[in-house]
C-alpha cells in the first residue's frame, strides 16, 4: 500500500523550531493542509519563532488530483496572507507576510526573509496554477492510484 500524509508540516516546523531555537526553519505547505493547521502559526508567534513558511496556493488538493480527480479536490480559496496578518498575527509578535506569483518575486522574497525580515516569522503565499505538478508528483499519483485500485483482502481471511 502507498501512503502519504498531509497537514503536518506547520506543526512539525513548530516543534522543530521550539527544539532548535537558534536555527531558522523553512517549510512548505499546501493551501488545503494549511486550512487544517493554521492555529500552529499562532503558537509560533507567541513563542517568538522566526520560521519561514511558504504556502503553495493552487486552489485545492493537487496531489489528490493525480490520484483521483473530482470536484471534491477544489476548495474555497482563502486570503491566506490576510488571515495570518489580520487574524493570527493581529499586531502581536513579529510577523511579515507577502504574496508572490512568479519566480522573480520568490527570489526577492528570499532576500527579504534572510535580510531585513530575518528576525521575524515570515509567511509567503505562492500562487501557482492548479495543474502545476512535477513529473515526480504525477508518477507518485499514478502509483497510488494503481495501488488503490487493487482488490483488497478483508482482515482475517489470510
Amino acid at each position: 500500500m502507498q501512503y502519504a500524509s498531509i497537514v503536518s508540516s506547520v506543526g512539525v516546523t513548530l516543534g522543530y523550531a521550539a527544539g532548535a531555537p537558534n536555527k531558522r526553519v523553512v517549510t512548505c505547505i499546501g493551501d488545503v493542509s494549511f486550512q487544517m493547521a493554521a492555529q500552529d502559526v499562532s503558537t509560533m508567534l507567541r513563542c517568538g519563532q522566526k520560521s519561514i513558511i511558504f504556502l503553495i496556493n493552487n486552489g485545492g488538493y493537487t496531489t489528490e488530483v493525480g490520484i483521483h480527480d473530482g470536484p471534491y479536490n477544489v476548495i474555497k480559496n482563502w486570503n491566506y496572507t490576510g488571515l495570518v496578518d489580520d487574524a493570527i498575527h493581529n499586531g502581536e509578535g513579529k510577523c511579515w507576510t507577502t504574496k508572490v506569483c512568479c519566480k522573480e518575486e520568490v527570489a526577492e522574497v528570499i532576500e527579504t526573509t534572510t535580510g531585513p525580515e530575518k528576525d521575524c516569522l515570515c509567511f509567503i503565499e505562492v500562487i501557482v496554477h492548479r495543474d502545476d505538478m512535477s513529473k515526480e508528483l504525477l508518477q507518485f499519483g499514478s502509483r497510488v492510484a494503481a495501488a488503490n485500485s487493487l482488490a483488497h483482502i478483508p482482515c482475517g481471511t489470510i
